[in-house]
């Protein structure tokens, strides 16, 4: 091999390396499902479960005047009729403890992305539900059985009580079953040592993000507080879909995507692009997305 194809097969090799470049090829899917980073001593891997399309005005937009929105999307070279959504459940190693962030919106999709990261299912001791979102709870059961058996199930303690009174089909046939196997989270509780629930309430009743620190270094997973890189975050007082109490979430959005950037904090969002890993500053009195790249030992 001379110099040049040397450099042309490193730049081609995936970044979400587990296993030998050899062996990997021959016995595992293909690992653009799956990225993971190092923090501190902890093993984070994004796990790409799903995307779907969608309508931007009618799903991220819905206060905007139209005119300001297609100035916005042309600005930020996106159509103005079309956006994509991707689903990315988020799993810890920490120490012993493997954490599973949310599920996807079915086991399948969450599957695939596990078995592309080569994690066991068996092997994961907890899953932490954000909140109560269908595409955050159909990965956790099919037909009234667990998708991950062997694991503690963990929400926010607020969301719970909401969505049992809420007469939602999907979280009757995911969640309910088993609502009385969940430990209940109030803001500031730990999930495991450096893993610590933020109130972020507003796009749900109980949402919840997640502040993890491993030996100086920190990541916020912010689940659903921003549901798109550009309006969520270049806008953050349009009005989303999803949003249940959408004064609430803008303020919310505010809050903590302000304190990620004037800490200058990495973040996992659940739906930017995929593996939806970045960073925030500010932009006037709105943000600015930039992915992360190479800052992580990845």
């Amino acid at each position: 091999m001379n110099r040049r194809q040397a450099i042309l097969t490193g730049a081609a090799m995936p970044l979400a390396t587990l296993t030998p470049m050899a062996a990997r090829a021959q016995t595992a899917p293909p690992p653009a499902l799956s990225r993971s980073l190092t923090l501190g001593s902890f093993r984070v891997t994004a796990l790409l479960a799903g995307s779907q399309a969608s309508e931007p005005v009618g799903t991220f937009a819905l206060n905007a005047p139209p005119e300001e929105f297609a100035a916005f999307a042309a600005e930020n070279f996106l159509p103005a009729d079309r956006a994509m959504s991707y689903y990315t459940p988020v799993l810890v190693e920490a120490g012993s403890e493997v954490i599973l962030f949310d599920t996807g919106a079915n086991p399948a999709g969450l599957l695939a992305a596990l078995e592309a990261a080569a994690i066991d299912p068996a092997s994961i001791t907890t899953v932490v539900i954000t909140h109560m979102h269908g595409d955050h709870i159909g990965g956790l059961s099919e037909g009234g059985t667990l998708t991950f058996a062997n694991a503690n199930l963990v929400t926010g303690r607020v969301e719970m009580e909401y969505w049992l009174g809420a007469g939602n089909e999907t979280f009757d046939a995911k969640v309910r079953p088993f609502a009385d196997a969940f430990t209940l989270l109030d803001g500031d509780q730990e999930v495991a040592p450096g893993i610590t629930a933020i109130e972020a309430f507003g796009h749900s009743p109980g949402h919840m993000a997640f502040d993890l620190q491993s030996e100086g270094r920190r990541l916020i997973l912010t689940a659903d507080t921003a549901n798109h890189y550009a309006f969520s975050l270049g806008r953050p007082d349009w009005e989303v879909r999803f949003d249940m109490d959408k004064a609430a979430a803008a303020a919310t959005r505010r809050r903590i995507f302000g304190m990620i950037a004037d800490e200058r904090l990495p973040f996992i969002g659940y739906h930017m692009p995929f593996p939806a890993v970045g960073y925030v500053a500010r932009d006037g009195d709105n943000f600015r997305y930039m992915p992360a790249t190479y800052q992580f030992d990845l």
